[in-house]
């Protein structure tokens, strides 16, 4: 299976510098040490690949967040004025973009992103609303007035692949391209697990019970900050009853129409599949290829 958009940073995440706030000094004063450049929250290329600039010209009380040593090298991101308030169903990846980057940069760009992102939403006190101050090389935030704490949130998304006889149900909602079906997602709540989520989750969104859920990979999503669990379930039952405030289709697919689906693209006549960087392509070809 190949490697997941978004992982595979290749970075020391030097965790025991972040917290020693002289060493984390010693780095940013490094002459070697780069800042990841962002158009607002979009990765800045040049000959495909991410523009890592000098600190020099970066004012001292600027807030730089430490994302680690990639090749010994120190890599900073600066905190923007404000973050992405849009809903992440309408946070989309230029694909474009992300096809010009290899495989580090763009894990790069996207743990990048993650955070700057949720330091710019995240300047003032959950608790009691005063203003914040970023901490611990911009992996936390503190309150100075009531002393807490924050960090940087992932929210966990179940995302699967559900059988019944050698088909696969897939969806489809309003957002999506015409033709296009995915595999069917959703957040995990509160006080459930995985396994609960995505049994939860399908019997919401499509009328299916799903049993015997397994995982299979999981992919960091930084729109805007994500993980998304890719899993497999069988299901009992074929019958649908679609919720047509979550999806404006569901059905069923059989492995002929899935493999002619990845193996043509948008010249597909079944369906057109998930583009490649996304974790429910994976998940389809997971389930072409196994056993």
């Amino acid at each position: 299976m190949r490697p997941v958009a978004f992982t595979g940073h290749g970075m020391d995440r030097a965790d025991h510098v972040r917290a020693a706030p002289d060493r984390l000094a010693a780095m940013r004063a490094r002459p070697d040490a780069r800042l990841v450049m962002l158009d607002g929250l979009s990765p800045q290329i040049e000959d495909n690949a991410l523009v890592l600039a000098s600190l020099a010209d970066v004012p001292a009380h600027a807030e730089l967040v430490f994302m680690g040593l990639r090749d010994d090298v120190p890599l900073f991101a600066r905190v923007l004025g404000e973050g992405d308030t849009r809903p992440a169903y309408e946070q989309r990846f230029n694909h474009a973009l992300l096809a010009m980057l290899s495989p580090r940069d763009l894990a790069l760009y996207g743990g990048t992103r993650s955070l700057v992102d949720w330091h710019a939403r995240h300047r003032f006190c959950a608790r009691c609303g005063a203003p914040t101050q970023i901490a611990k090389g911009g992996w936390q935030r503190d309150c100075p007035a009531c002393q807490a704490q924050h960090f940087p949130r992932t929210d966990p998304v179940a995302i699967m692949v559900v059988e019944h006889s050698g088909r696969l149900l897939l969806g489809r909602n309003a957002r999506f391209p015409a033709g296009s079906y995915s595999a069917l997602a959703g957040f995990i709540e509160p006080g459930e697990s995985i396994e609960e989520g995505v049994s939860r989750e399908v019997l919401e969104e499509a009328g299916v019970t799903v049993r015997d859920v397994t995982y299979v990979a999981s992919q960091p999503w930084p729109f805007p900050s994500q993980l998304m669990i890719g899993c497999h379930g069988y299901a009992d039952s074929d019958e649908l009853a679609i919720d047509t405030t979550e999806l404006e289709d569901a059905r069923w697919f059989s492995r002929a129409e899935v493999a002619e689906a990845m193996a043509r693209g948008r010249d597909s006549t079944s369906f057109i599949a998930p583009p490649p960087a996304a974790i429910a392509n994976l998940l389809l070809r997971w389930w072409l290829e196994r056993d």
